[in-house]
């Protein structure tokens, strides 16, 4: 069972004012504001809401997991809001950090332990996560651009880094 079945994902739906928000968020000022603010908002609006929405799934209809790291230096866990994206049976999850120019944290703790969790909604599911090979790089990439424009925007925009795209698979899953 792949990691899509195991936690009951479904791509959210869009339709005109979330997708005039998701094309805010990949200009250079949308995303600047959302890599400054959406993370506090997302985990609230989770908290606030028990585990049923983000406010990223709310207004814009994005498929939001919570991925669960331990902190690379600090060894304390880490949650973050992401998008996941479909891969295969599994999720990826891409490093683009809103395009900015340095890695988002959460790419420095799973190189540094893939032992991850991911919860979608009230399900939670310990993974492990493993760098995307070119193809499916290309396809997160492909795939996430579906779900939002955002990506390709990022990926445009981002110099001087390569983005990071990390495969999550349930951690009992034989690779």
């Amino acid at each position: 069972m792949g990691l899509q079945t195991a936690i009951g994902y479904t791509p959210g739906s869009r339709n005109r004012l979330r997708s005039g928000i998701l094309w805010v968020t990949g200009t250079r000022p949308g995303s600047w504001l959302m890599s400054r603010t959406i993370t506090p908002l997302d985990t609230a609006v989770y908290r606030a809401s028990r585990g049923r929405y983000t406010a990223s799934s709310a207004i814009a209809g994005l498929p939001v997991v919570m991925l669960t790291t331990t902190g690379a230096r600090s060894g304390k866990r880490r949650t973050n809001p992401l998008v996941g994206v479909p891969a295969g049976d599994d999720l990826a999850v891409i490093g683009s950090n809103f395009g900015q120019a340095k890695h988002p944290g959460w790419v420095h703790n799973l190189i540094a332990d893939p032992n991850a969790t991911v919860t979608y909604r009230d399900t939670t599911v310990a993974v492990t996560a493993r760098a995307a090979d070119e193809t499916e790089f290309e396809y997160a990439f492909a795939t996430g651009a579906a779900i939002t424009h955002s990506f390709a925007e990022y990926r445009e925009r981002v110099t001087g880094r390569d983005i990071r795209v990390f495969v999550l698979t349930p951690a009992t899953s034989t690779d």
